[in-house]
């Protein structure tokens, strides 16, 4: 049986990396026949091109091995500049694809406006190749940069107001502050974690939660890192919930470690926040991939909300936006979630919305159900976001009809 069981992680890797070998593959052949075979390039600028991509397809699945050695210099290098190509490798496909699909309506029209196929010379069909080419690739170029200051500049304290039907007069305005995929790591470090903490303790939160994702790497490796968490202060406590990350990352080691700074984590349990009627529950469930990775993970909806006390409200802490689902079965009044990054570079939110209900922001589920998706407050991979900017989010609850300063 275990055998069997080998065999089939086995397989599944294998097709995961021949999927991705494949993927890596065809996307770098598609910007080099557009951006390299398309234009004619000159002999020199041809084979420099041809194998600069060469090199920048094969150090994706380096960074991906190297990222584990990140204390090594040479390791940071690389995987800085493969996830920095990463972005802007999918900006130009972005464009590119943009491009591609703008020339053919624009064929198409004056093909029906001629009513006869236009016959283009090969010097004209070089010189648009090289003009739509460059446009492409400044649009690309400038896209990047504008998407790293995203990124580096570090993220901003929203304020959301939320109004719960069952939320108690007596806590009305308490503030919740959400951190989540913050992937502190390689590209995060201590520093940028010093300020994100500064940045919570300034908003004098009533509570603090975590949805997920906090890391990238083991507790060996970031722990003093991490240190710096244990600073974070909140008059009801610090809660955090485990993302899909944190399993990559050895969760069982980090729920020991978070536990030890003084954060309360919740794997498929609530607790009563408050005292008698000024009260709610917070309940949290573990990342919905985290049974294919450590034996006794995994959410379990029924441990964490079972037999909950209906007069009172309840706040969910669950790292993917599709926990939603499940928490309307138990009249869950707010799930908290990220995941998403909000899509993190513009188009991409297209594809995360084909796996999750909701990108960004709140949003309404039905009559007693609402969800917070955080657009993340560091960044994975790409040190980019263009159009999703990273956030600190200061939730503040509201009773129904009570004044909301």
């Amino acid at each position: 049986m275990h055998s069997l069981e080998g065999r089939s992680i086995i397989m599944a890797y294998a097709i995961w990396i021949g999927m991705s070998v494949a993927v890596i593959a065809a996307t770098h052949y598609y910007i080099w026949a557009r951006l390299v075979r398309d234009p004619v390039l000159p002999r020199g600028w041809y084979f420099g091109a041809t194998m600069a991509l060469i090199v920048l397809a094969v150090s994706l699945p380096a960074a991906m091995i190297m990222a584990r050695l990140w204390h090594a210099p040479v390791a940071k290098v690389v995987v800085w500049g493969a996830y920095t190509w990463l972005g802007l490798m999918f900006l130009l496909i972005a464009f590119l694809a943009a491009a591609d699909i703008l020339q053919w309506l624009s064929r198409g029209v004056a093909k029906v406006a001629a009513q006869t196929p236009e016959e283009i010379d090969a010097g004209r069909r070089v010189l648009l190749a090289r003009l739509w080419g460059g446009g492409v690739a400044l649009g690309a170029l400038a896209s990047a940069g504008w998407a790293a200051h995203g990124a580096l500049g570090g993220a901003t304290v929203i304020d959301v107001p939320v109004t719960l039907k069952k939320w108690p007069k007596a806590l009305d305005g308490l503030k919740i502050v959400q951190l989540s995929d913050v992937h502190v790591g390689v590209t995060m470090g201590r520093e940028a974690l010093e300020r994100i903490v500064r940045q919570v303790n300034a908003q004098k939160p009533d509570v603090v939660v975590i949805t997920g994702d906090l890391v990238d790497g083991s507790v060996r490796e970031l722990g003093p890192t991490t240190a710096v968490l244990g600073d974070l202060q909140a008059r009801y406590g610090v809660f955090f919930v485990t993302g899909n990350h944190e399993y990559y990352s050895g969760a069982p080691a980090w729920c020991t470690e978070l536990t030890r700074l003084g954060i309360r984590v919740l794997r498929n349990e609530r607790v009563l926040v408050g005292e008698g009627e000024a009260s709610f529950y917070l309940a949290g469930v573990d990342d919905a991939t985290a049974h294919r990775y450590t034996p006794g993970h995994g959410a379990d909806y029924e441990a964490a909300l079972g037999g909950v006390d209906g007069t009172k409200e309840t706040i969910l802490l669950a790292h993917q936006p599709k926990a939603v689902y499940e928490a309307e079965k138990y009249g869950v009044g707010l799930v908290l979630s990220g995941h998403t990054h909000g899509g993190q570079i513009f188009p991409f939110g297209a594809l995360v919305r084909l796996t999750q209900p909701y990108l960004s922001g709140l949003n309404r589920h039905n009559d007693a159900t609402q969800v917070y998706v955080s657009c993340g407050t560091g960044f994975w991979g790409p040190p980019m976001r263009l159009g999703a900017p990273a956030e600190i989010t200061g939730i503040r609850v509201h009773a129904p009809n009570a004044a909301q300063v």
